[in-house]
């Protein structure tokens, strides 16, 4: 059994969750959660992990997925011999519409992966981190949950909802050595962006590097955040040093929302 502290990070396989998986590897035991077990078994095979690093498949946005899942996180927990004491909320999806075209369906999809799935994941696991005696949340929301984009109210709406029980639970638990943040970045380099490059470039006739760059100059910086940039953030936010900083939203993104 590894003395280190047991780390679970979801949408795992891609993007900032594989990138907070390889900042996370040399100090902590990790579970990779995601839907497709053949990207989270690419990403353990090719992560340093000297404290090991188990898969677990789940569906977040189905709630008989997540239940079973908890299921086999705890029983994990018991084979390991450690609780869960750094959970890293990053699986989510996005939507670009316009309100007219933002149906019912899509939006609850979008409340139920980026806003509820995290939280039932969150109230499941806290009591872990309160037995332990520490234990750090960190949400990876994004600017969205701070300003508005033009096409995107579900998704913005799903995201300040993650912000908003962030902050309220960071106070619940602020004199428990559990901290909860929310890291919101500006438009980073993974599959989201490039997915939103791509409806730009169906609906405006622009080429997919236009509208990359587009994207890119939200950012005073005038480029897209990397995905290790995202994660150095969140690891650093898992250290037991940062037990100072809770219930931020935390911006990422070049200067964008200053």
């Amino acid at each position: 059994m590894s003395n280190a502290p047991l780390a679970l990070i979801t949408g795992a396989g891609r993007g900032i969750g594989r990138a907070v998986a390889e900042a996370l590897a040399p100090g902590h035991a990790l579970i990779l959660a995601g839907r497709d077990r053949d990207v989270l078994d690419r990403t353990r095979a090719e992560l340093t992990a000297p404290h090991g690093a188990h898969v677990l498949t789940v569906d977040l946005g189905d709630p008989a997925s997540r239940a079973s899942f908890l299921s086999e996180v705890t029983g994990l927990e018991g084979q390991l011999g450690a609780r869960v004491q750094v959970l890293v909320n990053n699986a989510g999806a996005a939507l670009s519409a316009p309100l007219a075209r933002t149906g019912d369906d899509a939006w609850a999809r979008l409340l139920e992966l980026n806003c509820t799935a995290p939280f039932v994941l969150t109230r499941a696991l806290v009591p872990g981190m309160l037995a332990a005696g520490w234990g750090r949340v960190v949400n990876v929301a994004s600017t969205a949950a701070i300003k508005g984009y033009a096409y995107t109210a579900a998704y913005s709406a799903s995201k300040a909802g993650l912000l908003g029980w962030t902050r309220a639970l960071a106070v619940e638990l602020a004199s428990k050595d559990v901290t909860v943040n929310a890291v919101c970045p500006g438009f980073t380099d993974t599959d989201i962006v490039a997915d939103a490059a791509r409806n730009i470039q169906a609906t405006t006739g622009r080429s997919e590097d236009d509208a990359r760059k587009a994207l890119a100059r939200f950012s005073p910086q005038g480029r897209l955040r990397s995905p290790a940039e995202v994660a150095d953030l969140v690891a650093w936010l898992a250290r037991r040093g940062a037990g100072g900083v809770t219930g931020q939203a935390l911006a990422i993104d070049g200067g964008e929302t200053a």
